[in-house]
C-alpha cells in the first residue's frame, strides 16, 4: 500500500508569524485561513498549537498559497529524515 505524501510543519510559531503579515501585508485569522484552504478551523488551530504536526500535501500547499510563501518555508516533506507520524518512535525492550 502506498501512503500519500505528507508534510511536517517546520514551526507553529513561523506559521503564526506569517499569518500576522501575509504576502499581501495584511493579517489572516485561523477561521479565514481554514475557509480559504477548505479545511476545518480546528485543523489550523491544532497546527498552530503543535497538536497536529503533519498534513496532506494539498493542505500544506493551500496554506502557503493563501499566506503567500513558498512551500518549504513552512513545511518539510516527510520521509526517511522527517518522520510522518505525529508521535516520536519509541522502542520498548522485550524481555528474553
Amino acid at each position: 500500500m502506498h501512503l500519500a505524501q505528507r508534510y511536517r510543519l517546520v514551526s507553529p510559531d513561523r506559521l503564526r508569524m506569517l499569518m500576522e503579515r501575509t504576502g499581501s501585508g495584511s493579517a489572516i485569522s485561523s477561521r479565514e485561513l481554514a475557509a480559504r484552504v477548505g479545511v476545518s478551523r480546528g485543523l489550523i488551530n491544532n497546527l498552530l498549537n503543535g497538536i497536529t504536526k503533519t498534513t496532506r500535501v494539498e493542505v500544506a500547499e493551500g496554506i502557503c498559497q493563501v499566506i503567500g510563501v513558498d512551500l518549504l518555508i513552512l513545511w518539510a516533506p516527510t520521509g526517511r529524515a522527517v518522520p510522518a507520524d505525529d508521535t516520536e518512535n519509541k522502542t520498548t525492550a522485550v524481555p528474553a
